[in-house]
């Protein structure tokens, strides 16, 4: 059961990168569309901050339940990120119904450096995490 979850949880953070691929693909509001357009457009837009910070911590799980969860790889998985963020706003490019916007780049980024921050606080200077657990976890 161990080696299934650590499958999945290595697996998770490209089929995250999928599912933002495919929903870029549609119009905004093909999941969802909020009758007042003000909280629909504010919601969205604060998705961003979460859907990038999600992908990065994908990456972390994903690495820690392999035991590679280094301050580099951290890093590194942040830059995917970051670039999977830019990636996706020129995908929207070519999209009829999508707009890419340079802000929409920037909440990416900042999500996925919240997150790169709260990982490398708890993770590596605290030691007093569940990804601490986690790293452990995988072996046994």
């Amino acid at each position: 059961m161990k080696k299934l979850i650590r499958y999945m949880l290595t697996i998770l953070p490209f089929l995250y990168m999928v599912a933002i691929w495919i929903m870029s693909s549609h119009p905004d509001n093909v999941v969802v569309e909020l009758p007042d357009s003000y909280w629909d457009r504010m919601i969205k837009d604060s998705l961003h901050l979460v859907e990038f910070g999600l992908l990065y911590l994908f990456f972390v799980l994903a690495l820690a339940v392999n035991g590679k969860l280094t301050r580099k790889m951290s890093l590194f998985a942040a830059i995917i990120a970051g670039l999977y963020g830019i990636t996706d706003e020129i995908h929207q490019s070519f999209v009829p119904s999508r707009t890419p916007t340079m802000i929409d780049v920037v909440k990416d980024i900042i999500g996925v450096t919240a997150v790169y921050f709260h990982v490398r606080f708890h993770y590596f200077k605290r030691k007093k995490s569940l990804l601490n657990k986690l790293e452990n976890w995988g072996e046994s």
